[in-house]
C-alpha cells in the first residue's frame, strides 16, 4: 500500500478533497461503457442481454426468466447452516428496516386548514444482486427486506447467469429469493440488467420498475446513473470502500484483516487507513503483507491494495483525521479509537460507521441488522445507504375548508398578481364570486 503523508500541511476543503485516493479513471471509463450497454438493451432488448451473457458470463441458450422450479430446487438443496444464517439475517434486517418507516403526521395550520404528511411506497422495484467474483446471497436480504417493509407490491430480482451452474443464477441467491417469496427472477447481469429493469423487456414479460436498487461493481453503479430520471435509484453502491481511522493503541492485526476483508471483493475495491501514528502505520503495512499472502483471493487483494484507490494516510492529529474522513465520505468507516463512542459524532459523512475493534465491516455485511448497500465514491456526503425509505415517497395531502381559504384569499391574490400569474388568484376568487 502506498503512503500519503499529509502531516504539517494546512489543507483547504478543496485540497483535502484532492488528497483523497480515488480510481477516477476507472470510474470515468465505466460510465461511458455502461451508458452504451444500457442504450443497447433499450433498443434491442432480449437479443442484447443474450449477447452480453455470452460475452461477459460465458453463458448462452439459458432461461433468462427463471422458472419456479429452479427457485424451489435451490431452496430445497441449500445447506441448512446457510439457510439458518439467511433466516437470522432476514429477521435482523427486517427489524432494523422497520425503524425507517415514518409515521403519517397531521399538521393543523389553522382552523379548517390541514396538511397530512404521508409516505407512499413505490409500486414496483427492481433489485440487482451481484454474482461475479462473489455471489452475494446476503444482498438479496439487504435489498428485498427493506422494500417489503416499505410495502412495495411488486419486486423483480436480477443476477448474472453462471457458467458454473449451467446458465442458472447462483443457487444460494435463488434460495434467498425463495425464502423471501420472490418469484420474479431474471438471469441477467451487469449494466445490462440495470437497463432491462429500467426499460422493461417485453419478450421476457419484464415490466419496467419504478426504482432500481442494489450493489455492484463500477459498471453497475454507472448504469444506475445512466437510467436516473427514467427510474429512481438508490445511491451508487459501486466497488466497495473501507476507511479505518486508528490511533496508536489500535491492534495492527485487526486493522490489516479488516482492510483485506473489503479488498477481496474486487480489484477496484478501496482500502484506506488514516492514522496519526507512524508506528501503527508501519505495523499495519507489515501485517497487510503477511495476511494477504495467506488469504484465498491473495492476487485480487494485492491488486486492490496497490491501486491508486488504496493508501495509508498519515495525519497530524485527530482533527485532521476527521477532516480527511469527512472529505472522503467512505462507504464503510471503522473507528479503531480508544474513545470511539465519543468520537463518532465528529465523523459526519459515511455510509455506515462501525465503532470499536469488535465491530468489523464484515458484521454489517451479514448479521448486524443494518444494511450493506451503501453509497460509494464520496456520495455519503449527501446520500444515504439503502433502507425502507429508499422505496417510499413523501406526499403532502392538503385540506382547507371555505373559511380557512377565506383567511388566505387576499394573500394568494396579492402574490399571484406580483408574480404575473393572475389566473392563480382568479381560481381562488371564483370560490367567493357568485356564478351568473
Amino acid at each position: 500500500m502506498r503512503t500519503i503523508d499529509l502531516r504539517g500541511q494546512e489543507l483547504s476543503a478543496a485540497a483535502m478533497l484532492a488528497a483523497v485516493p480515488r480510481a477516477v479513471q476507472a470510474r470515468a471509463e465505466a460510465l461511458d461503457t455502461a451508458a452504451r450497454i444500457v442504450d443497447d438493451v433499450h433498443r434491442r432488448g432480449e437479443e442484447s442481454l443474450r449477447e452480453q451473457a455470452e460475452r461477459f458470463d460465458g453463458v448462452s441458450g439459458h432461461e433468462i426468466r427463471v422458472p419456479a422450479e429452479h427457485l424451489a430446487e435451490a431452496l430445497a438443496s441449500v445447506d441448512p447452516r446457510v439457510r439458518a444464517a439467511l433466516e437470522a439475517a432476514i429477521d435482523r434486517v427486517r427489524r432494523g428496516s422497520a425503524a425507517q418507516v415514518p409515521d403519517s403526521r397531521t399538521t393543523e395550520i389553522g382552523p379548517g386548514a390541514r396538511i397530512v404528511q404521508r409516505w407512499q411506497p413505490v409500486d414496483r422495484v427492481g433489485v440487482y444482486i451481484p454474482g461475479g467474483k462473489a455471489a452475494l446471497a446476503s444482498s438479496v436480504v439487504m435489498n428485498v427486506v427493506p422494500a417489503q417493509v416499505a410495502g412495495v407490491r411488486s419486486i423483480a430480482l436480477a443476477s448474472p447467469a453462471q457458467s458454473a451452474h449451467a446458465g442458472r443464477i447462483d443457487p444460494t441467491i435463488l434460495a434467498a429469493a425463495a425464502l423471501l417469496g420472490i418469484d420474479e427472477v431474471y438471469a441477467m447481469g451487469g449494466a445490462g440488467a440495470i437497463g432491462a429493469l429500467a426499460w422493461g423487456v417485453d419478450s421476457l414479460g419484464l415490466d419496467p420498475v419504478d426504482v432500481v436498487a442494489g450493489p455492484g461493481n463500477n459498471y453497475v453503479a454507472s448504469a444506475k446513473r445512466a437510467v436516473a430520471g427514467i427510474v429512481g435509484t438508490d445511491s451508487e453502491a459501486g466497488a466497495t470502500e473501507i476507511l479505518i481511522v486508528a490511533d496508536a493503541d489500535a491492534d495492527p492485526v485487526l486493522v490489516a484483516a479488516d482492510l483485506i476483508s473489503q479488498a477481496e471483493h474486487d480489484e477496484q475495491a478501496s482500502a484506506v487507513l488514516v492514522t496519526d501514528s507512524p508506528e501503527l502505520a508501519e505495523r499495519v503495512a507489515e501485517q497487510v503483507s503477511t495476511l494477504t499472502a495467506r488469504t484465498r483471493h491473495s492476487a485480487r487483494v494485492q491488486v486492490s491494495l496497490s491501486g491508486p484507490q488504496s493508501a495509508i494516510v498519515l495525519v497530524d492529529d485527530r482533527a485532521m483525521a476527521v477532516a480527511f474522513s469527512n472529505a472522503y465520505a467512505p462507504e464503510h468507516l471503522e473507528l479503531h479509537l480508544a474513545d470511539a463512542d465519543e468520537a463518532a459524532g465528529d465523523f459526519t459523512s459515511a455510509g455506515a460507521v462501525f465503532l470499536g475493534d469488535q465491530t468489523p465491516v464484515s458484521l454489517g455485511d451479514y448479521m448486524a441488522g443494518s444494511n450493506h448497500v451503501l453509497p460509494t465514491g464520496g456520495q455519503a456526503r449527501y446520500a444515504p445507504g439503502l433502507g425502507a425509505y429508499t422505496f417510499l415517497r413523501p406526499q403532502q395531502v392538503i385540506s382547507y375548508d371555505r373559511e380557512a381559504l377565506a383567511l388566505v384569499r387576499e394573500g394568494v391574490v396579492a402574490l399571484a398578481e406580483i408574480e404575473g400569474l393572475p389566473a392563480h388568484g382568479e381560481a381562488v376568487e371564483a370560490r367567493f364570486t357568485a356564478v351568473s
